[in-house]
């Protein structure tokens, strides 16, 4: 079997009959091994599907799920755009510029489809999975459901929209989560508008035969109102399952440690909790320390510009920002030691956030293209 032949099978696609003669069109990204993570092929093989559907009467809803049991989708595929990048020596590599930019434009694509768009969430989802999550119009997690945006960790920062949707957060937990990268659980993910529904998993099944038995319409605001008379259906079935929400119940000391003026002082605040025998706050505090300061300092400055833009303004910077990351090095780094060589010791370009230089982050929020050559200048809401 080619390369070729098994990238065709990392997305399987299918159209599912329902009751009425309308179909659901059902896509599973398919790569379990590697945790469903979205390689350029997938992006390639969602776009044009998805395109494809919004277009065909015959297709009332979509679902998008992840094969397995261990993940939705655990983010991008990093390890590709490593190799580019070790090859090209400080400037941005052809791919990473091109994963971003269809990435994004998945993305922005969920955000903006008019019919029922079903994310089932079950497992790990993060990164680029929370990118194709957050837009739908009915995102659904499961008992299991693991979600984080932990681009700290390997000098990104919190992309795929993140600009849009960690600025409506309740105060302060934006920030938080992406100076932390704290994994957050279904009820977290409902709190902080990342998710609608928590349904078992052990439901699936019976979820979707319940959509084949619906009679679905032409009319998409009718069939926007049945999925959620469906889903709220299961979900209050599977209220016995959700789990407590750190979050919620660490809402105001999050409120407090995040309205610092600076980035400095915020990340003092944070990291002069004492969290006691409190695994969550501990862990979001160990990350934050060991995180990359460049990272900080782009999320910072990334919530404050993100706040008057819209969701198309975000994801243009976003792939500025992206682009850059592809060129500098940290990111690399950041890699390297998480995935490639797995010490779990990066070496970041600078020991704290108050040694990178203001010209770096400047240089980061500075497009590479002009407005009418910007690779996403086509995005309308």
């Amino acid at each position: 079997m080619s390369d070729q032949d098994t990238q065709q099978d990392w997305v399987v696609f299918d159209r599912i009959k329902t009751a009425g003669g309308k179909f659901i069109g059902h896509a599973r990204l398919n790569n379990p091994k590697a945790l469903n993570a979205l390689s350029l092929p997938m992006i390639e093989l969602l776009l044009p599907q998805l395109n494809s559907w919004r277009q065909d009467d015959s297709i009332a809803l979509v679902l998008i799920e992840g094969a397995g049991d261990k993940a939705f989708c655990a983010g991008g595929d990093v390890v590709a755009m490593y190799k580019a990048m070790k090859a090209s020596q400080g400037e941005t590599p052809a791919l990473v510029e091109e994963f971003f930019t269809r990435e994004y434009m998945l993305d922005h694509l969920i955000h903006t489809y008019d019919k029922p768009l079903i994310i089932w969430g079950n497992g790990i989802t993060m990164g680029g999975g929370l990118g194709l999550m957050a837009g739908a119009s009915h995102r659904i997690v499961t008992e299991t459901a693991r979600i984080a945006m932990p681009e700290i960790s390997i000098g990104l920062y919190p992309d795929v929209g993140g600009s849009w949707f960690l600025n409506r957060m309740p105060k302060g937990c934006g920030l938080f989560l992406g100076l932390t990268g704290a994994s957050i659980n279904a009820a977290d993910a409902q709190y902080v508008g990342l998710a609608d529904y928590l349904i078992s998993q052990g439901s699936k099944d019976g979820f979707i035969e319940h959509l084949q038995q619906c009679e679905w319409t032409d009319a998409i605001t009718w069939n926007h109102e049945k999925v959620s008379e469906v889903c709220l259906q299961f979900a209050e079935e599977s209220r016995s399952l959700t789990p407590d929400s750190n979050i919620k119940a660490h809402q105001p000391l999050i409120e407090k440690v995040t309205q610092g003026k600076s980035l400095d002082e915020v990340i003092n605040e944070i990291v002069s909790l004492e969290p006691g025998d409190d695994k969550w706050l501990s862990k979001a505090i160990a990350t934050l320390k060991a995180g990359s300061p460049i990272t900080a300092c782009i999320l910072f400055r990334q919530l404050q510009q993100g706040q008057g833009k819209s969701l198309e303004e975000c994801f243009r910077m976003e792939l500025g920002l992206s682009c850059r990351c592809g060129e500098v090095g940290e990111f690399q780094e950041g890699v390297r030691a998480l995935l490639i060589d797995k010490d779990n010791k990066p070496e970041w370009k600078y020991p704290s956030v108050d040694r990178v230089p203001d010209s770096l982050i400047e240089h980061f929020f500075t497009s590479p293209w002009s407005q009418d050559d910007h690779p996403l200048k086509d995005l309308k809401g």
